[in-house]
This record gives C-alpha cells, structure tokens and sequence, in this order.
C-alpha cells in the first residue's frame, strides 16, 4: 500500500507544485496520473521517491515513511521503487548493457560500480531484462544508436534491474508517437499483471488511460480534482482536471492490438 498524506512542494521561488494532496494506491494498481503541463503530475513521482524533497505530508509506502527515511533507509528503499523518466535519462555514450546495469546500484558497492564491475550474475539479469522487453540483440549498442521507442524500453529494462514493486513512469510515451506508445505501456502493464508490480504512470492522453489504467487521479494547479475509475471519468469530470482545454483532448476509448 502507497499512501500520500497531505502532500505539499513549494518551490524556493514560490511556486506552489503541490498542495494537499492525498491519495492511496493499493498493490497491482495501474494508476494513470492525469493532468496538464504544469499541474504537478511530475513533481507529485518525484516526491514519492524523494528525487524532490516535499514541504510537507507524507508518502507513507507499506508502511514506512520515506519522507522521514535517513539516507541509508532511502537506499533500501528506492530498491523496491523504479523509475521510466520521459527523456529516458540514458548515459548516450554507453552501451545499452551498461545503462541497464546502472539499475542494481542500489545492491551493490558504489566503487566497484564506477570502475563498472558487475556480477556474472548482474549481467545475466540485465540480459534477461533485454529480453523481456524484446531488444536483447541490442545489449551491445550504444544508447545513442537506439530509436527513442528503444531507449524507453531500455530506461524499463534499466528500472527491471531493481527487482521494484512500485514502478513510477513520469511521462514515458510523451516523445513517441502513438503506435510505440501503445507498445509501451504494454511494456508497462505486463509487468503490473503478471509481475504484481504496482505503476504509478503520469498520462497526457485519455485513449491511454481508458486502454490501460485500472484507476485514475487528475491534479489542476497542484491540487487533486479527480479519484476514481477510468470509467467514472466523464466529461464534466474531465472538464475539472483540464478547464476549457477539455473539448481539445480525445476521451474516446481506443483498444490497442
């Protein structure tokens, strides 16, 4: 269980990106996060594994808080919590092998994994990992010699590595276009079905969210507008997360074979 507990960022200049929000997330949930540019979609995954600091509340995740985690703790923690970043965040010059090892920094020692020193057995996962998200003729490849659609499969191959129960996808299909988004989230939902991994995955399009959400939240102006069902989203629903944007956005249902 993921609870967010009266969650609040103020930003150093005053920018309020976050303000009171609350919400929980069962385990095996696929929670698309939906709202414009700017509503705090990002802010709300980066503060759920501290990449940003919360001004205040609480991410409360099985039962241990982690805005309150020492440094040591937030280690154990981010192990159990991926992350699939929308520019995919790949070192461009290293090979695709080394970018999804990069994923186990977590468990082992940060100077052998400088001088790149990895486990046999690291580097069978991280193959393993290739595979199941069909690029491992690509393990040799430099990053940069990838099309965008494969980079992202190496940014979930790379979160794979993790062994996460909570997977958070900030924006993973915004740069593609809609056929490679499909293939991603499909990515995405294997993984929530028949690993039982938990994603927490930030959305602009509502064909998307109908195809692969099981429940959504909608955040305007930092603040949570909407809980529920895709089903439940109407148009007046949607009206209140988007504003007069809302007549330019598709929410018809589309299946993706």
């Amino acid at each position: 269980m993921l609870e967010i507990q009266n969650l609040t960022k103020v930003f150093p200049d005053g920018t309020v990106a976050l303000k009171d929000v609350s919400f929980r997330v069962a385990d095996g949930e696929f929670l698309a996060i939906i709202g414009l540019s700017g509503s705090g979609k990002s802010t709300l995954l980066r503060c759920i594994n501290r990449l940003i600091e919360p001004t205040a509340g609480a991410v409360i995740w099985n039962g241990q808080n982690i805005t309150a985690a020492n440094p040591s703790e937030l280690r154990e923690i981010r192990r159990q919590i991926g992350m699939v970043f929308q520019h995919f965040n790949l070192v461009k010059r290293s090979s695709v092998t080394t970018n999804v090892l990069t994923g186990r920094l977590g468990y082992v020692n940060p100077f052998w994994s400088l001088l790149g020193r990895f486990s046999a057995e690291d580097r069978q996962r991280a193959r393993a990992a290739l595979a199941r998200v069909g690029i491992e003729d690509k393990a040799d490849n430099r990053a940069d010699q990838l099309s965008g659609g494969q980079q992202q499969r190496v940014g979930i191959a790379r979160a794979l590595m993790q062994e996460p129960k909570l997977l958070l996808a900030d924006e993973p299909v915004a740069s593609l276009d809609p056929v490679l988004s499909h293939s991603i989230l499909r990515y995405l939902e294997l993984l929530n079905q028949q690993d039982h991994i938990t994603v927490l995955c930030s959305l602009h399009f509502l064909d998307l969210v109908h195809r692969y959400a099981t429940r959504v939240v909608g955040l305007k102006a930092g603040e949570l507008v909407f809980d529920g069902l895709p089903s439940e989203l109407t148009p007046a629903k949607f009206k209140e997360v988007y504003g007069e944007e809302a007549e330019m956005v598709s929410v018809t249902p589309q299946n993706a074979s």
